[in-house]
């Protein structure tokens, strides 16, 4: 057991996450790349937050691999890269469920695509303010995994180290709790409610087998983006409030584990929802890698203008068409 209160057995746990987060970052940017088709504008948000989270997948596993323990140079960079990456990676996050809450709910494409540009500022300015305010008045550090796992962030010396904790990413994380079930929800019942609409008029459609899988799919992946997201980080959440109190459960092995893989494995994450769980993708992906070659499948408009899976078949005229 190192100093910092890692485990090896937590080290290499955490590491395979990072690895894990890594590839499937490097993964949704490559289907982005190579398939033109599947260029959407909420893609194209996914793969930017795909960037975010790589960035962040990179720096754990240095940190954690090195595990600090002073403030050193490569501590304090460390620390300031997972920092930027990881309170981006919490913006791009909302900024998708925004763009598809006006996409589908208030039916404005123009508006959700004419956000694109306020998304970067936001999503890389504030983080990018916040970091280099937090280095420049040396609040970056050492933290003796008291809230990390083996990294650096807000150097625990500090003596407003619970203040620049939240600004450098609880405040962040905490608001994202709130907004991303309350838009989903939303989403959710606007899709479900067009639904009901629909087969009242055309039978026909929801009874169609294939109608009803895909629109199952897209529900459950609505769904699964909060839940998922707030399964990541509520362990670090978690610890964080434990501090607050100074309780000794904040270094209990299976939290500090959980914490590690919460906060590591959000690329991972991503890309089995959006990559492996997305048939079109997934199919081409399986082609690529049994012919050597991209896939030539043959599909249809709507699905090649599938997003995510978050289509919705058997659409009525109000909801929005992805061009």
């Amino acid at each position: 057991m190192a100093d910092t209160g890692v485990y090896l057995y937590e080290q290499v746990i955490i590491l395979i996450s990072c690895v894990l987060s890594f590839f499937g970052s490097c993964l949704i940017i490559f289907s982005y790349i190579v398939w033109k088709d599947l260029r959407t504008k909420p893609r194209r948000l996914l793969v930017f937050l795909s960037v975010a989270d790589l960035i962040s997948a990179l720096s754990y596993f240095y940190g954690v691999l090195r595990v600090f323990e002073s403030d050193s140079w490569d501590c304090v960079l460390q620390g300031a890269l997972s920092t930027f990456s990881n309170t981006s990676s919490f913006f791009w996050t909302v900024a998708i469920a925004i763009y598809l809450y006006i996409f589908i709910v208030k039916s404005d494409q123009r508006l959700a695509d004419s956000l694109s540009l306020w998304f970067h500022v936001i999503s890389w300015g504030i983080p990018l303010v916040i970091t280099v305010a937090a280095v420049s008045l040396q609040k970056i550090g050492y933290d003796a995994s008291e809230v990390s796992v083996g990294w650096c962030w807000v150097s625990i010396r500090a003596e407003d180290h619970v203040l620049w904790m939240l600004l450098t990413g609880k405040i962040w994380e905490l608001l994202a709790y709130i907004t991303l079930p309350v838009l989903y929800i939303l989403i959710k019942k606007h899709i479900s409610t067009a639904h009901a609409a629909l087969s009242e008029y055309r039978p026909i459609l929801s009874s169609n087998p294939l109608s009803h899988s895909r629109s199952t799919m897209a529900d459950r992946k609505l769904t699964l983006i909060p839940i998922i997201f707030i399964a990541l980080r509520v362990w670090s959440t978690v610890r964080f409030f434990l501090m607050l109190f100074d309780s000794p459960a904040l270094y209990n092995p299976v939290l500090v584990t959980l914490h590690g893989i919460g906060n590591t494995f959000q690329g991972g994450a991503n890309c089995i929802m959006f990559v492996l769980f997305t048939q079109l993708v997934r199919s081409r992906l399986a082609n690529s890698l049994c012919c050597g070659c991209c896939s030539s499948e043959t599909t249809t408009g709507r699905e090649q203008k599938i997003d995510e899976g978050l289509q919705i078949s058997a659409r009525p005229r109000h909801l929005p068409v992805t061009r």
